[in-house]
């Protein structure tokens, strides 16, 4: 415990800060936002070495060695095809001088991230906009697996209905089917902006 508070007294430890919007500008993962898409920063949560950033369409991860060198990774998780799972909050006790974000990011390694505790607000909501994203991407990967579970009878359905004598036809009622099949998973049931959860739930 003691060696906590001394290193955090000393300015050693690696707990995060959030940073206002007024200075996402002056962060590293401003250099790696895809503007050109409409790609912006909600929040972002900057330690020693690391920078946790929240845009509306994924979570940019500025990965750094250690708080003396000035090597970075940069890794990116989109929403899209990076789904969010286990997000928890801890809390800090008395003595505790942060608090502790926790979530899995599919494709990746858990993330903890400690910040200090008179962030706890901001962290709230931040806490409970990724909750909402996670529950929305659980739902829509239900609905996508619906939609292939049904792509098969009604395939059959449009070939035992199709015109025997004009294969062509056939074929383009399939064609037709699968588009929308597609159209479906990929647009309707895989979001990319998630800007409207965070606008919802970030006002501290």
């Amino acid at each position: 415990m003691f060696k906590r508070l001394a290193s955090e007294a000393l300015g050693l430890s690696d707990i995060g800060i959030i940073v206002p919007p007024s200075d996402f500008n002056k962060v590293d993962a401003d250099d790696y936002l895809f503007s050109e898409d409409g790609e912006r920063i909600f929040f972002l949560i900057k330690s020693k070495k690391d920078e946790y950033c929240f845009t509306n369409l994924a979570l940019i991860h500025v990965d750094g060695d250690s708080a003396v060198s000035s090597k970075r990774t940069i890794k990116r998780y989109d929403y899209a095809t990076h789904a969010i799972h286990h997000v928890t909050l801890e809390t800090a006790g008395t003595i505790d001088m942060d608090i502790e974000l926790k979530f899995q990011v599919e494709g990746a390694s858990v993330f903890s991230i400690d910040v200090r505790k008179n962030f706890i607000e901001q962290l709230k909501d931040l806490y409970k906009a990724l909750l909402t994203i996670s529950r929305m991407q659980s739902h829509n990967a239900q609905a996508r697996d619906n939609a292939l579970h049904c792509l098969a009878p009604l395939g059959q359905m449009f070939k035992l209905g199709g015109d025997a004598a004009n294969p062509a036809s056939v074929t383009t009622q399939y064609q037709a089917l699968v588009a929308a099949v597609n159209q479906l998973q990929l647009q309707e049931l895989s979001p990319r902006d998630f800007g409207a959860v965070f606008e919802k739930y970030l006002r501290n």
